[in-house]
């Protein structure tokens, strides 16, 4: 059952990795900076030996997983609709059966990261929003998507905070390579302005 409280527990956890492939990359806001955080989590994910779920939407139209994020070691997963838990993702989760908390980062938080947090929360998971994570090509979309996800239950957070959490203190075997991961903090993702960065679209 999943904790009411959302403690993280790194043997308990998987990272789900939703859609950030090329042909985004005009038009999300804060685009790199996403690619940035999503980085220090797979990174996180793989220090810490979770499993790692990716989903490219329509790959075929929309390219591929960006090569900042190297995903070779694991499953990709094609989809069309929107959300994350395809039937084959869902035989994945089946074999990680200790699994009971789902980090999620990724694009478009109103969109693909929303129906998977929907169907998460539905299906009894404990779900972690990375905040600094996720976007939209709309902020007004992004926003009222984490107000949305946050109202059935998700828990919003940051990278930083979820790969602390995660390890728990200095103690943990792997805290030296967690550390390494969020020695500079991570990129401003406008989420305290609203408004969008020089360089990012409008």
């Amino acid at each position: 059952m999943a904790s009411r409280i959302g403690k993280l527990v790194s043997k308990n956890s998987a990272l789900f990795l939703c859609d950030m492939q090329e042909k985004f990359r005009p038009t999300i806001q804060y685009f790199p900076q996403i690619v940035e955080v999503a980085s220090r989590m797979l990174g996180g994910a793989k220090a810490l030996e979770m499993p790692v779920i990716v989903t490219e939407q329509y790959p075929k139209g929309l390219g591929h997983t960006v090569p900042e994020l190297d995903v070779s070691s694991y499953k990709v997963f094609a989809k069309t609709q929107f959300s994350m838990l395809i039937p084959e993702v869902r035989k994945e989760l089946e074999k990680a059966a200790d699994v009971k908390s789902i980090l999620i980062c990724g694009i478009e938080a109103h969109a693909c990261v929303q129906g998977t947090v929907l169907d998460l929360i539905e299906d009894g998971y404990d779900v972690h929003v990375i905040v600094d994570g996720c976007s939209s090509r709309s902020m007004v979309d992004r926003m009222f998507a984490l107000d949305r996800m946050k109202s059935v239950g998700a828990n919003l957070t940051t990278s930083e905070c979820a790969l602390l959490s995660l390890v728990h203190g200095a103690h943990h075997p792997r805290f030296r390579e967690i550390q390494k991961l969020i020695w500079t903090s991570a990129p401003d993702s406008g989420l305290l302005t609203g408004m969008p960065q020089e360089g990012t679209p409008v």
